[in-house]
């Protein structure tokens, strides 16, 4: 349904979204043909699967490869193929850059290019955080204005950074910079209406000058940029749902997102492990909670198959510290599949385990895709699951006479 408004409860029960970034995979031919999931050695995610309800989910429709913004907005229970933001502003936001009207936000890339300008490592070597701080200073130093447009920088992780141009007149319907894949050249910044051009111009402005700054950098020599995007007008998820969300994550685009959304977001650094201690920490003050852990999908991305497994085999350890919060309702899903074989994202369906004493008839023996596959929640779209989870948590009326 568009809006749950109308049969929402009030209710003390707690709810746990925990997204496994890039969770889903496709056999692979290399280790026996089988999936990530199917390869880990999961008795926590197995014990808790038999005890509930499980199922496959499309991100965004059939077919289609999501990007990590549309994947997170289906989750939110939002329509992804209507409300559209841009990589930029999630990004912009998860640093704790404050967006005023008519700004553009985009994410960047430290790279690694060759003589002949073609990229060789599209992450730069995924350099340090701490490096990526040094050379985004340098940056921000000599680069703080292009015309009337001011260039505002900031670091993120490893070899993310995000650029925001403040000016008058500016559009976000630009080409991105990044080819999204190494052996190819940055593409030429272009602007598809009037407002865009000048945007164009001023980025290929920035990129002409940081260039000639980062020319004796032995890794991060070039910059690519991607989701030129302005900030929409939003419903936000405390107020559709009627709950008080905490976000707990630790890159910078989920915090974004979360923060558009209306998610209160406190800082956290480490890994799962301090993500877990938050979410005990901040367990008393909040009933809906979203949990993020990415390093599933970086070795995803990576075509690393093992260190995917090992990412899995990590959360499932740490599994039992969030069933002894007993909270309400659990889910454990990704925002999207990423299999190592692809070495990117997918459009396979991401497997979903909804634990609840009101989540339905527990069919699976394990936590894979096949058994997701012949679940009792079947093959749903993913901006359902927050219906689902509203169900579970005895927080939807009935609809109708």
């Amino acid at each position: 349904m568009n809006n749950l408004k109308t049969l929402l409860k009030k209710g003390e029960s707690k709810m746990v979204l925990c997204v496994v970034d890039g969770l889903g995979g496709i056999p692979h031919p290399d280790f026996g043909g089988k999936t990530e999931l199917e390869a880990a050695r999961t008795p926590n995610l197995d014990v808790l699967a038999k005890k509930s309800v499980l199922g496959l989910m499309t991100p965004v429709n059939y077919g289609i490869t999501p990007g990590s913004g549309p994947g997170h907005i289906a989750l939110f229970g939002y329509d992804p193929e209507e409300l559209v933001i841009g990589r930029g502003v999630l990004e912009a936001l998860g640093v704790g850059m404050e967006l005023k009207e008519g700004d553009v936000a985009a994410r960047a890339n430290f790279a690694t290019k060759n003589a002949e300008g073609i990229i060789t490592d599209r992450r730069a070597g995924r350099i340090s955080t701490e490096e990526c701080q040094r050379l985004v200073e340098k940056l921000q130093q000599h680069i703080q204005k292009i015309e009337d447009v001011e260039i505002l920088l900031k670091p993120g992780k490893e070899h993310r950074f995000v650029l925001v141009l403040r000016g008058r007149g500016l559009g976000d319907r630009l080409k991105d910079t990044d080819p999204q894949k190494e052996g190819l050249p940055p593409y030429e910044p272009k602007g598809f209406d009037e407002p865009s051009e000048k945007t164009a111009r001023i980025v290929r402005a920035f990129l002409e000058k940081a260039t000639s700054l980062l020319g004796d950098e032995p890794k991060a020599n070039a910059i690519l940029l991607r989701g030129f995007s302005q900030s929409p007008v939003l419903e936000k998820f405390p107020e559709r749902y009627g709950v008080r969300a905490l976000a707990i994550a630790i890159y910078p685009m989920y915090k974004g997102i979360a923060r558009l959304f209306g998610f209160d977001t406190p800082d956290v650094e480490g890994d799962l492990r301090n993500e877990i201690e938050l979410l005990k920490a901040k367990w008393n003050d909040y009933d809906f909670f979203f949990l993020h852990y990415k390093d599933t999908d970086k070795a995803g991305e990576d075509g690393d198959f093992l260190r995917k497994v090992q990412c899995i085999e990590y959360f499932d350890s740490l599994l039992p510290e969030i069933l002894a919060l007993s909270p309400d309702v659990l889910v454990i899903t990704g925002d999207h599949s990423t299999p190592a074989l692809l070495r990117g994202h997918s459009w396979h369906p991401s497997p979903v385990l909804l634990h609840s004493l009101y989540g339905g008839v527990p069919t699976g023996e394990r936590f894979t895709e096949k058994e997701c596959a012949r679940g009792y929640l079947g093959h749903f779209p993913a901006k359902a699951l927050m219906s689902l989870i509203l169900s579970a948590a005895l927080r939807l009326g009935k609809f109708g006479a």
